[in-house]
């Protein structure tokens, strides 16, 4: 198994040499640091932790500096653990090259915030009608339960409310692109979060 950790950047376009356009986005995926590698034997579980986006000592607390120190690992602005079994040593450098041209990934990140949003664009649901005095309620989710039974509105019924971010799964997502001196990578279509979002980009579940 592998895993970075990045930034997204923003998406563009590739053309291929057929001349086909496909919509690519493109992540600055690494220097990674190996901050920990948990074992079964240990933590119950096998793991490593990985630290990204290099910061100044004094934007950390006492504790994460502590932990950073341990491995001689420069100061570091997030951690995210990988479920896998590696043989990565705590101090090793990962860049965008662990990954290469044809791999499929699975990336994972926070969507973008839409704050309260209608039943319409929150779950998709069509307009009502705009005739016979309808006209203040087009954009209305309608009825939300029956009458006496079950007199209550079900759990998960849905309504208006909070939308986005929460954390995203884009899956089987193919690596079109690497560029190990700029620690890029070009991933087909698009991934969570909005540009500067930090990402975790694992290899596909098998």
């Amino acid at each position: 198994m592998k895993g970075l950790l990045g930034k997204k950047v923003g998406m563009t376009q590739l053309i291929e040499k057929g001349g086909n356009v496909s919509a690519v986005t493109l992540i600055e995926a690494g220097p990674c640091f190996v901050t920990q590698v948990k074992t079964a034997e240990n933590e119950g579980y096998d793991a490593v932790q990985l630290g990204f986006g290099e910061t100044k000592p004094k934007h950390l607390a006492a504790g994460e500096k502590g932990h950073l120190k341990v491995t001689n690992t420069p100061p570091v602005r997030h951690l995210r653990e990988f479920r896998f079994k590696s043989d990565l040593k705590p101090g090793d450098k990962l860049m965008a090259d662990v990954f290469v041209v044809g791999d499929h990934v699975d990336i994972v990140g926070i969507s973008k915030g839409k704050g309260f949003q209608g039943a319409i664009k929150r779950y998709h649901f069509n307009r009502q009608p705009k005739t016979h005095g309808a006209s203040d309620r087009t954009r209305s989710p309608g009825s939300s339960a029956q009458t006496t039974t079950p007199g209550r509105v079900y759990k998960g019924k849905r309504r208006p409310g909070h939308m986005g971010d929460v954390r995203v799964t884009s899956q089987n997502i193919k690596v079109v692109f690497v560029d190990a001196e700029r620690n890029l990578l070009g991933v087909s279509g698009s991934v969570p979060g909005g540009k500067g979002a930090l990402v975790m980009i694992r290899e596909r579940a098998r």
